[in-house]
């Protein structure tokens, strides 16, 4: 893929604030952005131009049918002072995965890695350097076809974003939170779009996460059809931690998005840098878990918070269960600084996690 670069002069929305202590997750973008056409069963013209408006007919079936799916991804500005990308790999195969569960069209893994590093490279002096942020990366794609006959585009456009964030939570890894336990609410359904990063996925979640909110919690924790068994934490994968320091996550299934950031935690732990392995966890067991002091810590992972400490779960009957002592445990405080320190380039990085990003001449 032959990437054209159009970096004439922009005008500039904005620039990172002096003070980075005050920069907010997902709200600045950066002055370029990648795009290409899907048309005529080929993608084509691969390029980076000023960030701004795109052009869409209001018959586009992505407004209609759904047909949008995303990425999210962070790149790292290290001590040597070059830029790094974590795992875009993981997210470009998890974005193909997507594509193929809402009858969308493919990107080789190469050519999207090829155009983040790009676009990238064009961009590295956004990259914030305080602790906790990163350059966060969004790619997206949307079916353009103007046609209100429900079936699959004949058209699409993916682009690639860049924002410029700190910490997801405005404190920071500072407390834990709290999730509402819900029977009410479900994410997904077997045989249903659960395992993709589709849009309508989030848009279904608004209502929930609203509901957690009038009960006083932060998000909610689904469970599966059958309301016995854990899959989600809000947008995120679920863990908890026995008290042995074991991470355990529920086992994959079809209604459950695989999270980059469980997976990475997984493979961790196949090379014995932590404790970790995937069960089916009974939300019943789980409860008593927690009473019992089995269970010692718990939460979720995901790209944009890494790791989100949960101290309570609170039942739909107003029902409270306290996990340890209601704070961050010692397992999830040493997991994140590892985790965030393999991303900065301060630990090791396991072969194949972080790609430079190579500057053009």
């Amino acid at each position: 893929m032959q990437i054209t670069l159009d970096l004439l002069p922009v005008e500039k929305r904005g620039k990172l604030p002096e003070n980075q202590d005050k920069l907010a997750f997902g709200q600045l973008r950066t002055d370029h952005m990648f795009l290409m056409d899907y048309y005529d069963n080929a993608w084509r013209n691969p390029r980076i131009v000023p960030y701004g408006p795109l052009s869409l007919m209001p018959g586009a079936m992505c407004l209609h049918y759904g047909q949008t799916l995303f990425e999210g991804c962070k790149a790292f500005m290290h001590d040597d002072g070059e830029l790094y990308l974590f795992r875009f790999d993981k997210n470009a195969e998890r974005l193909n995965h997507s594509a193929e569960v809402l009858c969308m069209p493919t990107i080789p893994v190469a050519d999207q890695m090829q155009a983040a590093l790009a676009l990238l490279d064009v961009e590295r002096h956004w990259c914030p350097t305080k602790p906790e942020s990163s350059l966060y990366i969004r790619p997206v794609m949307f079916a353009t076809q103007d046609c209100l006959g429900i079936r699959a585009s004949s058209s699409y456009t993916y682009c690639i974003m860049l924002s410029p964030s700190g910490p997801y939570y405005a404190d920071g890894f500072s407390k834990a939170i709290k999730l509402l336990v819900t029977e009410k609410y479900h994410r997904a359904a077997p045989g249903g779009t659960g395992s993709a990063k589709a849009g309508g996925n989030y848009g279904a979640s608004l209502k929930p996460c609203q509901y957690a909110y009038a009960h006083g919690a932060s998000q909610v924790l689904y469970l599966d059809a059958s309301n016995e068994y854990i899959e989600e934490a809000g947008a995120m994968n679920h863990y908890h931690v026995l008290s042995d320091g074991t991470f355990v996550i529920p086992t994959f299934v079809e209604s459950i998005l695989q999270s980059v950031t469980s997976l990475s935690v997984l493979e961790l732990g196949a090379l014995g840098r932590i404790k970790a392995r995937q069960d089916r966890v009974p939300i019943k067991s789980f409860l008593e878990d927690i009473k019992s002091g089995r269970i010692v810590e718990a939460g979720g992972f995901g790209t944009a918070a890494v790791v989100s400490p949960v101290g309570t779960y609170l039942m739909e009957d107003g029902t409270e269960y306290v996990v340890g002592d209601g704070g961050i445990g010692k397992y999830s405080r040493g997991l994140y600084e590892l985790y965030s320190s393999i991303q900065t380039g301060r630990a090791e990085a396991p072969k194949g996690w972080l790609a430079k990003v190579e500057r053009r001449a």
